[in-house]
């Protein structure tokens, strides 16, 4: 491909990235409940769903899902339950996370499989990245240069590794937020329910936003 098309592309990727989005709010909700390094794996597994997207699109399922109502709507309930069930799950052990901060409650954290998997939920479940993939990246390959889905996956990678940088930026912030609020028990407890409502604020707000067809 063209290195113009890839420098286009890749300024509106970064658009996309850099305004908060389902990702970002997800990342923070885990921060400041559960802490940086689960955030920070969180940020790789949505990386890693976000990119299934792009090569969904780039193999036409991106079409797919754009053309069913019923297909897009199942895969957004999908990832808004699931950023609902977190969210629940995070305000009901909102006094528990003065424990997890203690070397004693180390274990007690979501293990890296765990937080990875998160991740890869929302990252998977976002119907913005997709509906942004569908609608986009065909315009930027020329059939002319080989393979459209191999160029399509090259651009695609671009959302990923603006996701992994700003998202980590988003983490380490909460995170540091949270060591702070931690010096009181009661505020962290009002941290961590902050957290919770806002994953289940976003599960709701996806759940009822998009498509009406």
């Amino acid at each position: 491909m063209s290195t113009q098309s890839l420098l286009a592309f890749a300024g509106l990727a970064f658009v996309l990235v850099v305004i908060p989005g389902p990702s970002v709010l997800f990342t923070i909700g885990r921060a400041i409940t559960v802490g940086r390094r689960v955030a920070l794996l969180t940020v790789i597994g949505n990386a890693v769903g976000v990119y299934l997207q792009v090569v969904a699109v780039a193999v036409g399922l991106g079409a797919v899902v754009l053309a069913s109502a019923t297909i897009f709507t199942a895969l957004k309930l999908i990832g808004a339950a699931y950023l609902v069930w977190l969210g629940v799950q995070a305000f009901r052990h909102r006094h528990d996370i003065a424990t997890a901060l203690s070397p004693a409650g180390e274990s007690a954290r979501p293990g890296a499989w765990v937080a990875l998997r998160d991740g890869f939920v929302v990252g998977v479940a976002n119907p913005k990245t997709i509906v942004f993939l569908a609608a986009l990246l065909p315009q930027f390959v020329d059939p002319a240069r080989g393979s459209i889905a191999l160029q399509m996956m090259l651009l695609g990678v671009c959302i990923p590794v603006f996701g992994v940088l700003l998202d980590s930026v988003w983490a380490l912030a909460a995170g540091a937020a949270r060591d702070w609020f931690g010096r009181s028990p009661r505020r962290l407890a009002a941290v961590g329910g902050t957290g919770g409502l806002v994953m289940i604020g976003l599960g709701a707000s996806l759940a009822l936003t998009g498509r009406k067809d």
